[in-house]
């Protein structure tokens, strides 16, 4: 058995967080199956932005959620006071709340936490009221629109969707790894028994305000993601939500729950090095500090989905770190953002789900709109078409501006273990 997983296994079952549920909307499909499937397919769907007027720029292609439909999945609030942010955080959590087979008294009979991260928040509702502003709108601010703007409504959504009195609900704006910093807030929660339950996860909408951010910076790719490529042009936006549900070892085998796989360790870095450009030896401390309190070696780790935006500065960066920790011997090295685009707050909850879908199903998904390696990112990104493998220990990065890292250490639960 691998030594990382012994080491786990040494811990007692009530301080063991595993993964039980699972909530997903992205640009590739939603729910469990359809997603699997697009990550095992390598599937895209890049499209022209539909969320506002994109007159005036020269392209502006994204990874929008299509046909998403708030109201089956969101049963006990207005959809209507929602902005589509908190919708996707709503309908994510409650399809994770499903997925793990528990229903709402479930919940409303233990102490929880629900921390959820994003960029945005709701900034499409933002930017409505700045069109309608500078429009003189004879009817004046939608103040329904304004109403929806806090951003705290992400998590405390969640908490009045299942009506949750005993539960701590919190927002985290740490950008693009906020995600990952949500599953490591739950982690703890559970481990040090503050929650017996944590709905964790990131949630974002394509927006005008951001895509001009990205557009201004030259990042925006004219036409697909290339990352690790030596002919890159940058990111994609894209939106959705990703919800993962943590309970303890103990917990989930008291009620026979699945187990998609279990949260071994995560680390934070925080270097304010630049507002928009990472730090190679930042994002490897992030690295080795996840690994250190995951219990897990380099040597052990199976595979890693990168942050791979397909920018030049993040992709060459990233992987001159993953090289320094793994002295020069990295594991395959991945990037989901050549399908789902890049989802920004809810960009590692996404890899976070694909991680332990790998990881359950046996399989390592591709990088896609790869034609050849950039000779500065020299990893292994399992181009174009996705291999099986059998995991156990895999890395998820999330990389932010203003130096907001943070990386996941999953493993794999076996039956036999049990």
């Amino acid at each position: 058995m691998n030594s990382a997983l012994s080491r786990a296994d040494r811990r007692p079952a009530s301080q063991r967080v595993v993964i039980t549920g699972l909530g997903v909307f992205s640009s590739i499909g939603t729910g469990v199956a359809e997603f699997t499937e697009g990550l095992r397919t390598g599937r895209s769907r890049v499209a022209p932005i539909t969320a506002f007027d994109t007159t005036g720029f020269e392209y502006a292609n994204g990874c929008e959620v299509a046909a998403f439909e708030p109201e089956k999945w969101i049963h006990h609030t207005p959809v209507a006071e929602l902005g589509r942010a908190t919708q996707f955080s709503v309908a994510a959590a409650r399809m994770a709340v499903q997925d793990a087979g528990l229903t709402d008294d479930d919940l409303r009979a233990r102490r929880g936490q629900i921390s959820i991260g994003t960029t945005d928040g709701e900034s499409r509702d933002a930017d409505t009221l700045v069109a309608q502003r500078i429009a003189g709108d004879p009817a004046g601010v939608d103040r329904r629109l304004a109403r929806r703007l806090g951003v705290q409504g992400l998590s405390a959504a969640v908490a009045r969707e299942f009506a949750l009195t005993d539960v701590e609900a919190l927002t985290l704006g740490t950008a693009c790894s906020a995600g990952n910093y949500s599953v490591g807030n739950g982690f703890d929660a559970i481990r040090v028994g503050d929650a017996d339950f944590a709905l964790c996860g990131g949630a974002d909408a394509v927006c005008l305000k951001n895509f001009v951010s990205f557009y201004r910076l030259g990042t925006v790719a004219p036409d697909v993601c290339r990352p690790f490529d030596k002919d890159r042009r940058g990111l994609l936006n894209s939106e959705g939500a990703g919800v993962v549900m943590l309970e303890s070892l103990e917990s989930a085998l008291a009620r026979g729950a699945r187990v998609y796989a279990e949260v071994l360790g995560y680390g934070l870095s925080c270097d304010a090095h630049h507002p928009a450009v990472p730090d190679q030896s930042s994002v490897a401390r992030c690295m080795t500090s996840a690994l250190e309190n995951a219990g897990v070696a380099p040597h052990e780790v199976d595979l890693i989905s990168a942050h791979g935006t397909g920018t030049r500065a993040n992709d060459t960066t990233e992987s001159r770190a993953i090289r320094e920790v793994y002295d020069d011997l990295p594991p395959r090295t991945i990037s989901l953002k050549s399908m789902l685009g890049h989802a920004m707050g809810a960009a590692s909850a996404l890899a976070t789900i694909a991680c332990s879908l790998a990881i359950t199903h046996g399989f390592i998904p591709p990088t896609i709109n790869h034609v050849e390696t950039d000779p500065e990112c020299e990893i292994d990104c399992v181009p174009n078409e996705s291999v099986p493998a059998r995991l156990r220990i895999v890395q998820n990065n999330g990389l932010a501006f203003g130096g907001n890292n943070s990386v996941v250490v999953l493993g794999r639960y076996d039956e036999e273990t049990r």
